[in-house]
């Protein structure tokens, strides 16, 4: 089941103008909870967007990679205590990925939002613009954004093939 999961994910830009049920709403947030976390410490916190006007305002958060959330019926930001724990990082990337193979497994697509580090303009971050529409404390670190919606497109699987197995390595470094 998990292999069908991962081969059949692609990320998402379409979305259908359709709401998500609140069960399957509620699967994604328990699938971020679950995650794991370095040393058990959960710095996250998930900040789930149904509101289509919020939702417009967030893709305009960076100038490319972001336009689609706008079409978008959910957004997931994906935030951490940056205080609590020093990998705050890996553990918010491990719960948005979560949250991602969850979208799968509900037959919902997605699609990351790369906030932290980005740019929005005029010497504006995408995490500064972010934090500012919704509220957020400026100690919490903005990771992501997940965009969910039922796909208005069909991609097929990466082929087999398609797969960079040359950049994988047995024992030593460029041992094939």
């Amino acid at each position: 089941m998990f292999f069908d999961l991962i081969e059949k994910r692609r990320s998402t830009r379409k979305f259908k103008p359709d709401a998500i049920e609140k069960e399957k709403i509620d699967s994604l947030i328990e699938s971020a909870l679950r995650a794991p976390s370095s040393r058990g410490l959960n710095p996250w916190r998930f900040i789930v967007i149904d509101n289509g006007d919020l939702l417009e305002q967030l893709s305009r958060s960076k100038p490319h990679g972001a336009s689609f959330l706008k079409n978008a019926p959910l957004g997931i930001v994906v935030c951490a205590d940056g205080e609590t724990s020093d990998v705050w990082i890996e553990d918010t990337s491990i719960a948005s990925t979560f949250i991602q193979l969850a979208a799968e497994e509900l037959n919902l697509g997605s699609c990351w939002i790369q906030i932290r580090r980005r740019d929005h303009s005029n010497g504006v971050t995408a995490e500064e613009k972010v934090r500012k529409l919704l509220g957020i404390p400026e100690k919490i670190n903005v990771e992501s954004i997940i965009a969910i919606g039922y796909p208005a497109e069909e991609k097929p699987p990466h082929s087999r093939a398609s797969l960079e197995t040359e950049k994988i390595f047995f024992n030593r470094f460029g041992r094939q």
